[in-house]
């Protein structure tokens, strides 16, 4: 899993398959073209510029990029109609989630996460029993390779304005989790930036205030659903206060 409360994020960009790139490349044209809905300049959209930032740190074609953000503003028509969708849930051991997306059929996208869900003794919450279990943090991963150790990476990221910081693996190489208040990651991008630093991925997300641990046959099955979800076409973000 990437980081220690959402799945997939660094999966999603560097999956090297072409079949891969081309479900990463989809989702992230949907989620291009839904932020485009509020203005099509990106110096005056913020949700545009995190969007076409994801794109371009997925190595997103500016075609796909220009293309995506026409269907948003109505000056490209293919005859779908976007919407975001935001689900709470419980999954395996108990665990919390939420899942987000976007869709052109609100009813088809329920009932699929409904089916994945159920498959693996999950089940789908109110709204507001489980997302006051999180908090909105700015989620930035950096390779450990930028430092000869670790201590000097996490003190340059503190210097960049870090509120938390986590290493997780992720494929064999290792990772800084940055943590940030939402409305300082652009702030912290030009931080690091500043001290040469790139990180591997960049968004707003949602981040467990607490994790719990599940038994190794819940976590398998929570990994197995992870990857059904993560799999379907509507699912753009998962979260989770799963422990890894």
């Amino acid at each position: 899993m990437s980081g220690h409360s959402h799945w997939a994020g660094i999966k999603h960009k560097k999956g090297a398959a072409d079949v891969q790139r081309g479900k990463v490349f989809s989702k992230l044209s949907r989620l291009i073209s839904v932020a485009a809905k509020e203005g099509p300049n990106p110096d005056m959209n913020p949700k545009l510029k995190q969007a076409i930032d994801e794109a371009r740190e997925a190595n997103m074609p500016k075609d796909n990029i220009e293309k995506a953000i026409k269907k948003g503003t109505g000056e490209l028509l293919d005859g779908q109609v976007l919407e975001e969708i935001s689900y709470e849930a419980f999954g395996p051991g108990g665990i919390a989630l939420i899942v987000e997306g976007i869709t052109d059929n609100k009813n088809r996208a329920l009932a699929e996460v409904k089916q994945i869900l159920n498959k693996y003794n999950g089940k789908m919450a109110n709204e507001g029993s489980v997302r006051w279990l999180f908090e909105k943090r700015g989620i930035l991963a950096l390779p450990s390779k930028y430092a000869s150790k670790k201590e000097e990476l996490e003190l340059k990221a503190i210097e960049a304005g870090a509120l938390d910081l986590n290493w997780y693996e992720e494929e064999g190489e290792s990772y800084l989790e940055i943590l940030c208040e939402p409305e300082k990651l652009e702030g912290m991008k030009k931080g690091l930036r500043e001290q040469n630093l790139e990180w591997e991925t960049a968004n707003l997300g949602w981040i467990a205030k607490e994790e719990i641990i599940v038994p190794e046959n819940e976590l398998n099955a929570c990994r197995k659903m992870f990857e059904e979800l993560d799999e379907n076409e509507a699912v753009q973000n998962i979260y989770s206060n799963l422990k890894n």
